[in-house]
């Protein structure tokens, strides 16, 4: 009674009597779908690995793999903290830096030579200490780095040469099976004749790690897409739903990342420079020929935001904000009049407590959001609180203007990419047919009942045709199947009307509801 997998046996050409078992896979595929929180962050940092991807879900974890947030231009730690402030919880950030960094090293004793695992001014930071270790005649080294738990390397045994081999390979390989290479540090042999001495090392007493933060311009945020990928390429397959290259002001690089953004459905957040005014940041853009869904270009009205791990103040550019402020909102949301946290000010609007208390006027916004440009602002039309003023990318089409529209279109087709290439391969027959229709409408009832998809009228927004009507033997005969799915999204209520009538001749109809 042997069993198989479905289409592993040839049913029509059986010999042996026998039962056969065949187990068949359910037909009909169920999509769930990808992640819409996924924010990529490129910047510079203090630590870390440079050009690769690292999965960051809260500061102390940014903290342990980057190093603290740093007081200046284009640091990648500041957009992840005001991003948080928002409520984002899962980036992808890529460390860039000038081609000057170097990683701090240390030369004890002229026995061994320590040397940071990776480039930055964190690595001054770091202590060996030298001890007598827990068994007889050994010793122990500890390497502590602020912020992250020490590595213990204990019992390294040996006199002479001996002991400072022992001591590398145990920096680099590991001590047994419960202490594995060092993440902090690697070792190279001296002269290897000194004894070893009790004490604590610091590597700020050595040759100093470098941040290779002072030259950083925006085309070295934007990177290369050669392999190995540096900078914004290094996101490619990294599933970001949003993305921003820390305070990357330049013009001239807005028209890569919108590809990028494009090629790899990722809503890039772009900035225009601090203290731009209105007709300059129109003209800019329009010279730059940002006019698609997948951008969002923010007027360079940049904020005022409380650095708590410095203790200042300082001016910082939006895109954190407003990725942030995304990241947190479904798919088929708008970012506009949805409250911003962190900000103190603006530009624009001054510090608390300043002279400043300009707001943009309806003219001015008229302006800005006509030509593509968003802004945060206070207030917003639900209160006085700060927020983004209009909720639109940069294109310049109505239709597909909104953040929703670019959101929710990117979700829906990479969920579908994601999903259905399971159907490749498979018999074209009604059967086939049947099962894409299925999980297509699957997939889209489960947008309408969490409220994602609907309409006005209460009409069903979604429609889909997979069948002979589309998919006729001229082309199916080819290897053609063709699945062809219509949404109709939600609007946004941007322009709210109420008209009032009032007046002493006014007649009003009194309505009466039938009671309940």
């Amino acid at each position: 009674m042997p069993v198989f997998q479905q289409s592993a046996l040839n049913t029509t050409a059986l010999i042996v009597p026998d039962l056969y078992v065949q187990i068949v896979p359910p037909q009909s595929l169920l999509l769930n779908g990808v992640p819409t929180d996924v924010l990529g962050v490129v910047g510079t940092a203090s630590w870390g690995p440079v050009g690769e991807p690292v999965i960051i879900g809260s500061m102390s974890d940014y903290a342990a793999n980057f190093g603290a947030v740093m007081p200046r231009k284009y640091d990648m730690g500041t957009q992840v903290a005001t991003a948080v402030q928002q409520g984002a919880g899962n980036f992808r950030c890529v460390r860039v830096t000038d081609g000057t960094d170097s990683a701090a090293s240390l030369a004890i004793l002229n026995g061994v030579t320590f040397t940071a695992v990776y480039t930055g001014s964190l690595g001054n930071q770091i202590t060996v200490t030298f001890s007598a270790g827990s068994a007889a005649s050994s010793w122990r080294l500890t390497v502590a780095l602020p912020g992250l738990s020490p590595e213990v390397f204990d019992n390294i045994t040996g006199t002479g040469a001996a002991f400072w081999e022992n001591l590398v390979n145990a920096v680099n390989d590991g001590n047994g099976v419960l202490r594995g290479p060092s993440h902090l540090i690697t070792a190279s042999a001296g002269a290897m004749t000194a004894v070893p001495v009790s004490g604590t090392f610091s590597f700020s007493s050595g040759t100093p790690g470098t941040d290779g933060a002072s030259n950083i311009l925006s085309a070295t945020l934007v990177g290369s897409d050669t392999l190995p990928r540096q900078g914004m390429y290094a996101l490619r397959g990294q599933s970001c739903a949003i993305a921003l290259l820390a305070d990357s002001d330049d013009p001239t690089q807005w028209g890569v990342q919108t590809a990028f953004g494009i090629s790899e459905g990722v809503y890039m957040i772009l900035t225009g420079p601090a203290g731009d005014n209105i007709a300059n940041a129109v003209t800019v853009k329009a010279e730059a020929g940002i006019d698609s869904y997948a951008a969002k270009l923010m007027f360079g009205d940049w904020i005022y935001w409380s650095d708590q791990a410095n203790a200042i103040t300082r001016l910082v550019s939006p895109q954190g904000f407003v990725a942030g402020r995304l990241a947190n909102l479904s798919p088929e949301q708008s970012s506009l009049n949805k409250p911003l946290y962190g900000v103190i000010g603006s530009q624009k609007s001054g510090q608390p407590g300043g002279s400043t208390v300009t707001t943009y006027a309806s003219a001015d916004l008229e302006v800005l959001l006509s030509s593509g440009i968003d802004v945060i602002a206070n207030p917003q039309p639900g209160g006085n609180y700060w927020g983004v003023r209009g909720g639109h990318n940069s294109s310049s089409n109505a239709a597909i203007n909104g953040d929703n529209y670019t959101r929710l279109t990117n979700y829906i087709a990479y969920t579908l990419s994601a999903g259905m290439g399971a159907y490749v391969g498979q018999l074209v027959n009604e059967t086939l047919f049947q099962n894409i229709r299925g999980t297509l409408l699957a997939f889209l009832n489960g947008l309408l009942a969490q409220g994602m998809l609907g309409s006005a009228d209460g009409s069903l927004p979604f429609a889909v045709a997979c069948d002979a009507a589309n998919n006729p033997q001229s082309r199916t005969a080819l290897g053609y199947v063709q699945a062809d799915v219509q949404v109709r999204y939600q609007a946004i209520n941007e322009k709210f009307i109420v008209n009032v009538q009032g007046g002493q001749t006014v007649q009003v109809s009194v309505q009466t509801l039938p009671a309940t």
